[in-house]
This record gives C-alpha cells, structure tokens and sequence, in this order.
C-alpha cells in the first residue's frame, strides 16, 4: 500500500469534526452552533481536499470554493461566534494527586513523539528500498517527517491513555478546550503561509526593491544589511510566518542589493535572513502556534505573556544577527 499525504490531511479533518460534534452538544456554550460549525467547515477543507478538484475539475471554482469557506470562518469568529465551553476536567486536587501518582511517567508521551519522528527519518532515509515501497517513487521529503511524527504522536497518544488510565474521548475533549482556547487564531498559519505566495505572485518584493534603492542609501552596506535584517523581522511579525517572509524581502533587498550590488555570499545571507526572520516570529501574536497556544496550554490570563517574555531575547538577536550579517557575508 503507498501511503500518501491526504491520509494525514483526513485524520486532521477526523479530529476536527469530533471538535465540531462536541462543539455542537455542549449546552453551556453560548456560541455552541456557530463554534460547531467554524469547526466544521475547517473539517470538510481538510476532508474533500483533491475530491472536489477530480469532481468539479476547476482549479479556479475550488479556489472560489475554498476562499468562500475561509471567508465565512473570519465572519464566525470576527462576530464573537467561537466561545468557549464546559470541557470534561479534573478539578486541581484531582490532577495534583494524579501528578504525584505518575511522576516522571507523565513526561514519557511527550519524549515519544521527536524519538520516534527521528527514528522514522532515519530509517526511511537509510533505506531508500522501504520509502520508495511505503511512499512511492515520487513523493516530497515532508511527507517522511509528517508521517513519522503523526506516527510519534499516535503511539505517544495509546502510550498516555495507558499511563493514565483515562477514556479515550478525554483527548478529544482537551483537544477542543485547546483549540477554544485558542480561537480562530489557530488557522493563522496556514492562511499567513498562503499569504507569501500571494505578494511574491503579486509583485510586492519588486515593488519593495523599486522603494528601497529609490527611497533609502542602499549603496551603503551598513543601511543594506539594516533594512534587510529589519525587512525580514518586521515582515514576519506582520504575516506571522518566516518563510512567507523570506522570499519577499529576499526578492526585494537579499538578492538585487546584498548579493549582486554589493557581491555578498547568498547562502550567508539566507541564513542569517532566516533567522532575522525568527527574532520576528518571538515578537507577534500573528505566530499563534508558537506564541498563542503555549499561552493557551498553560492557561496563562495573559495571552501575550510569552511574546512579552520573549521581546527582549528577538531584539538581542536581531542586532547580532546585523553584525554577523555585515561582517560574515562580505569575506
């Protein structure tokens, strides 16, 4: 059997309808209809995935389709119709006592899943044989990693149920206190990745370019690595992805002016653009799964504690990433 990616997309699509259903039931949720159903439709997105490509065989409808679909989402949850609910919990004496009962086996899931991921990486990678046959012979290097995590996860999942001794549906059910919690936020990523592929198509890095050597003294090395590294942060933090950042920015300041202006070495650049990139990642909500849901697991009252925390330690970096930039790029 090949395994291919839509399985995980639909295992995705599984858990977010069992949100949707708990949603749908949950009486003590104010919003319970239209937080079922923003749940829902995120559901049936991963579900008809290439369905509706292969039925309706426009590349463009779907597209209409699926912006629709996206649209009617923002609307649910820009009207206050993602509320939360009343979620199957232990009280604090409840799970201190159970703390004290697992002890360190609590951390056991957790350290599961990166094992296993790197286990399956490895393996797949050390013996093309059994990828090509598992995979297929044509198939993306992510899909070994998504699989081996999504592997590590389930395992970690049947690992923690035994530990615990908790019903299977408790999961489910902290899986949508989590993803209440969070909101509507918890699409970010993937809308804001979409983004970068929209600026770059639409031309925005060439008319950045056309800004910056008109507008700014990008003939001085100082102020090209500065509006780079800068460009990079604040683009970030803007659309809440790096990578939706880097070719934008790359495209307008990295290449014309760093690379060929002023001959610097593109894979220094890159790096050091990336990371410039990440020191913006610290300093957004927009980067909602890495500074919004950890705020949500640990049931923080302040949803901005970790960017807050975290301020200090991008701004550190963003200058020494200046200095490597204008000292490594140019030897």
């Amino acid at each position: 059997m090949i395994f291919e990616q839509n399985y995980l997309y639909w295992l995705a699509g599984a858990v977010l309808l069992g949100v949707a259903v708990m949603s749908w039931r949950d009486k003590n949720n104010p919003r319970r209809i239209t937080t079922g159903l923003f749940w829902g439709i995120y559901a049936v997105l991963f579900f008809i995935g290439d369905w509706t490509y292969q039925l309706i065989g426009s590349t463009r409808q779907v597209n209409i389709m699926v912006g629709i679909a996206v649209v009617i989402m923002a609307l649910m949850a820009g009207l206050g119709g993602v509320k939360l609910g009343k979620y199957t919990q232990r009280t604090p004496e409840q799970r201190e006592k159970s703390a004290r009962r697992l002890g360190g086996h609590l951390f056991l899931p957790a350290l599961t899943i990166p094992l296993v991921t790197v286990i399956g990486v490895l393996l797949f990678t050390f013996f093309p044989s059994l990828q090509a046959g598992f995979f297929g012979a044509e198939h993306s290097a992510t899909l070994v990693t998504l699989f081996s995590m999504t592997l590590g996860c389930v395992i970690a999942l049947v690992m923690a149920l035994v530990i615990t001794g908790d019903r299977v549906s408790q999961p489910l059910q902290e899986a949508r206190r989590l993803l209440d919690s969070v909101g509507s936020v918890f699409i970010l990523p993937q809308i804001l990745a979409m983004l970068g592929l929209l600026f770059t198509a639409a031309g925005v890095g060439h008319s950045l370019s056309w800004l910056t050597e008109h507008y700014l003294a990008v003939n001085n090395r100082l102020i090209a690595v500065m509006v780079y590294v800068g460009g990079m942060a604040l683009l970030t933090m803007i659309m809440g992805n790096a990578f939706a950042a880097f070719p934008i920015v790359t495209a307008a300041v990295g290449i014309p002016i760093l690379v060929l202006q002023q001959g610097g070495n593109p894979a220094v650049m890159a790096a050091i653009g990336m990371f410039s990139g990440y020191c913006g990642t610290l300093m957004t909500p927009m980067a909602a799964n890495f500074n919004i849901v950890p705020a949500a697991l640990l049931d923080l009252p302040d949803k901005n504690a970790v960017i807050k925390a975290q301020i200090p330690t991008g701004l550190l970096l963003l200058v020494v990433n200046g200095v490597l930039l204008y000292f490594f790029m140019f030897l």
